[in-house]
């Protein structure tokens, strides 16, 4: 076994654990059930992935053929349910919003360079733009279907910097796969998005946005 397949198997466990934590607790925010917080937490971590893999033609996806993401999502998301869980977070609103901002972020940033290593496994010649564009699909999709299912805008259209943080760990990644190897472009990939995130938060950094 090459040292990159552990390393892969590593980052996405803690992309799907992160994810899951990010649906469950803006399950928990709304006050959803039991099922609704673990729904959340499932579509988040394998919702991005199920969108990838069809955009590359690998049916039926990953999600399906190795529940193990699936099963962790649950699990997690029914951790973060627990009585004892929900209170302590509940009692502590800056807790509560510090840990679901920062879960999306580490989630982004890990699903943006697992997108950028499975098309490259998947397509024998992939162009930069097929890269970039699974990429942040593979990122940004489960934060698209967490909100959706949640009644709210999507973090793509509202909050800092939130796809552009995505798109600039995507091209980091994919340019720089081929000079410094797989490991490191991801690793600098995930570092880029997370950084991105918590700057944008910290300075209130926006995209322009349309005035009426």
């Amino acid at each position: 076994m090459s040292v990159i397949e552990p390393f892969i198997w590593i980052v996405n466990l803690i992309g799907t654990v992160a994810f899951a934590a990010s649906g469950a607790l803006t399950g928990l925010k709304k006050g959803m059930d039991l099922f609704g917080v673990c729904i959340l937490g499932l579509v988040t971590a394998v919702g991005g992935g199920v969108i990838r893999d069809l955009i590359l033609g690998l049916t039926p996806p990953m999600a399906f053929q190795d529940p193990t993401s699936a099963l962790v999502a649950l699990a997690v998301s029914a951790v973060f349910f627990l009585g004892r869980v929900r209170r302590l977070l509940m009692y502590k609103p800056a807790l509560f919003n510090h840990l679901l901002f920062w879960m999306d972020a580490l989630g982004l940033g890990v699903f943006t360079v697992v997108g950028v290593q499975i098309a490259y496994e998947a397509v024998a010649e992939p162009t930069l733009f097929l890269l970039v564009f699974v990429a942040v699909v593979t990122g940004v999709g489960g934060g698209v279907l967490r909100d959706q299912l949640a009644g709210d805008t999507p973090y793509i259209f509202v909050k800092h910097v939130y796809a552009s943080a995505s798109l600039a760990g995507a091209i980091l990644c994919a340019g720089l796969w081929s000079r410094l190897g797989s490991m490191a472009a991801m690793l600098l990939g995930l570092t880029v998005v997370v950084l991105i995130r918590g700057l944008a938060a910290h300075f209130r950094w926006n995209l322009p946005r349309s005035k009426v």
